[in-house]
């Protein structure tokens, strides 16, 4: 028996409808919020790195850590958004958030910094699978392309302008103030839902299968700290090998996606992987999860690539980034609206084509380049990502039927941050281990480190290269989404 998503109220009365609109709106804003905070470390990475004294590998983990406790709570937000009302589950999201960025505000070392985004990262988890559900259960299918253009606005452009904020707070201020500052937002966003945001769903009984949760902990973080350890050391990995992370985490993976599927046929599973067998759902989630590594790979890299080898500081760094940042969100709402009329393909191809383009170009990047053609690669990249998101968005989730809604919200994101860690973990491995070759080889540190800057550009755009060839399978959902696992 298939598990069953929340119901819906009614939205055919205009106060329901008004009552839609403001909960959508309530949860976009508290949306942007957590995700905004998702890279705000990224332009701090090189200043991080200089006053708590730890290496690129090691501070690279305020991301990672991030976005991998994410894949690990995500899959749990579609037994949660089935056992509880909406006004719940978002209190506990903001909640989470909030706590977590009191903890970054006071850490005293690299440490309780990482436990602090931690903690926040649960808070973002559960925000994200919540607004998504709450669309698909609410939104009719013929103007879903437009409200997920809006929602691309929150998911794309927030992490995107991320880097600018931090850039513009860490000239003045020290580092912890880009927490001291998001505090009161995520208080006031807290605030704001307490007393505006109405429950839509009814819950309904559900069942966590708690061996599944570790399972997915151990599983994913053991292959995303095996990718992270391989550029530590020269490859060495430390004193644990290379290789055993990365094949513990492929054995427990294993294991947990068997359960999964047999649980799935038992209407229990923890992350509901028979989604994938929808043709469309599975090609758009396996290209977010490309566009997620090109992404967060390129929001750490870009900062580190302008401070350590241009000499920008901060302030200007994040300066440089925000053209792009607004890029994408000048092109979402437009994108939705195409999509509308389209369909998919006929913006995802385009869309691909630029992401690689601008990944290419930022391997010609070396120290004398011009700031002119760091924002031609950012800008490139930012309106290709903008053409993959919500066409990408809409039609795998379009694609299920509306009682899979939770659970491939859930698959969705796990997938997008699982690779958005795992892409930073790689290239940031890539980048370490080409610095060491050329510092022992007698080069100076900033030729070191274009040196490696170049190898994990070259990685990134080959990789990219993948998303061309996935856009021409990318198809449009029937209008009633009513498509079911296995479905082709």
């Amino acid at each position: 028996m298939q598990p069953s998503a929340p119901r819906p109220a009614p939205a055919a009365s205009p106060d329901n409808a008004a009552r839609d609109r403001l909960v959508i709106g309530v949860l976009m804003v508290s949306t942007f919020t957590v995700i905004l905070n998702e890279t705000i470390m990224s332009v701090a990475l090189p200043r991080l790195m200089n006053d708590l004294a730890v290496t690129a590998s090691a501070a690279q983990w305020l991301t990672t850590a991030f976005l991998l406790t994410m894949s690990v709570v995500i899959p749990i937000t579609g037994f949660l958004m089935q056992s509880l009302h909406t006004r719940t589950v978002f209190l506990m999201a903001m909640g989470f958030f909030c706590s977590g960025t009191l903890l970054c505000a006071m850490a005293p070392g690299l440490g309780f910094l990482i436990l602090g985004r931690i903690v926040q990262a649960m808070g973002t988890a559960i925000m994200m699978p919540l607004l998504m559900t709450t669309v698909m259960n609410l939104v009719p299918a013929e103007r879903r392309g437009r409200t997920m253009g809006n929602i691309s606005i929150v998911i794309s452009v927030a992490p995107a302008i991320g880097p600018t904020i931090s850039g513009l707070i860490l000239h003045w201020l020290a580092w912890r103030w880009m927490f001291i500052i998001m505090l009161p937002i995520g208080l006031a966003t807290l605030t704001l839902g307490y007393f505006w945001l109405q429950n839509v769903t009814e819950p309904r009984k559900a069942r966590l299968d708690l061996l599944s949760v570790p399972l997915s902990a151990i599983g994913f973080g053991s292959l995303v700290y095996g990718l992270s350890t391989i550029g530590e050391g020269h490859g060495a990995g430390g004193p644990v090998p290379v290789w055993l992370p990365l094949v513990l985490g492929i054995v427990v993976l294993a294991i947990f996606v068997r359960r999964q599927l047999r649980l799935g046929r038992e209407g229990r599973a923890l992350l509901e992987l028979r989604t994938l067998g929808v043709r469309v759902y599975a090609v758009s989630v396996i290209m977010m999860g490309l566009a997620m590594m090109a992404l967060f790979g390129m929001i750490i890299l870009l900062p580190i690539y302008m401070q350590n080898v241009l000499g920008l500081d901060e302030l200007h760094s994040g300066l440089l980034l925000l053209p792009g940042g607004m890029t994408m969100g000048l092109l979402a709402p437009f994108v939705g609206r195409l999509f509308d009329r389209l369909g998919a393909r006929k913006l995802v191809i385009p869309g691909a084509i630029l992401v690689s383009a601008g990944l290419w170009s930022m391997t010609m990047l070396g120290i004398g380049s011009p700031f002119a053609l760091v924002l031609v690669c950012h800008m490139l990249l930012s309106a290709g990502l903008a053409l993959l998101f919500t066409p990408l968005f809409t039609s795998s989730l379009g694609s299920l039927p509306p009682e899979l809604y939770p659970h491939g919200s859930a698959v969705i994101g796990t997938i997008q941050q699982v690779s958005g860690a795992a892409g930073i973990a790689l290239f940031i491995s890539v980048m370490s281990l080409r610095i060491g070759a050329a510092l022992d080889s007698g080069a100076e540190m900033v030729v070191a480190t274009q040196f490696g800057l170049h190898g994990a550009f070259t990685v990134a755009a080959t990789i990219s290269l993948l998303l061309i060839v996935a856009g021409f399978f990318v198809r449009r959902p029937p209008a009633s989404g009513g498509a079911h696992p296995g479905a082709h």
